[in-house]
């Protein structure tokens, strides 16, 4: 269903900016499997991806990120579009959100304002929250799949990749952010 959604949204998922930032986003994806396969107790929190590159946020050497964007290239290039997609991706994360919220409300239907009606659909709600967490799993990896990524990287390019620290309120230590620049696309 997904990908017969994403074939009814080519025109806009294949709009320059729009699959710029998918192949970016594929490329922070295979990036981030290249690195978890090179470097022992990798420590990154998240990347995000833009219209001209993407981040990483964490602990990581700017050297093995630079290594793992080439390698990730190369064998996108060579065929391995599935490293796009990456299950700690945020569209999982949200896709199971919206679905348990749903799924939590559904069980909610029908309870009138009295507490104890409210409390007896608990059950219900848990059990429809799990099925959706379930549901949910292989949903967001096709959302990446066919809509928020992009497997082919095209000419996708690597120009610069630059680090900075960032001070966060509460946190012993700054945040690692690495920005990587990329043109073509």
């Amino acid at each position: 269903m997904i990908k017969a959604i994403a074939t009814i949204f080519s025109p806009i998922l294949m709009f320059k900016p729009i699959r710029r930032i998918r192949r970016n986003h594929g490329l922070e994806h295979a990036t981030v499997h290249m690195m978890a396969k090179h470097v022992k107790e990798l420590k990154i929190n998240g990347g995000r991806a833009v219209l001209d590159g993407f981040y990483i946020y964490g602990q990581a050497e700017t050297e093995d990120i630079r290594k793992s964007v080439e390698e990730a290239i190369e064998r996108m290039r060579n065929g391995e579009h599935g490293l796009a997609v990456h299950p700690n991706c945020g569209t999982g994360l949200v896709t199971t959100g919206l679905m348990t919220t749903f799924a939590a409300l559904l069980g909610s239907v029908g309870a009138n304002g009295n507490w104890q009606e409210r409390l007896n659909r608990i059950p219900t709600m848990l059990v429809l929250s799990v099925l959706a967490i379930i549901i949910s799993q292989p949903t967001g990896l096709a959302l990446q799949k066919y809509i928020t990524t992009l497997g082919d990287v095209g000419d996708l390019e690597v120009v610069q990749i630059s680090r900075h620290e960032m001070r966060l309120p509460f946190a012993k230590k700054p945040l690692i952010v690495h920005r990587i620049w990329t043109r073509a696309g």
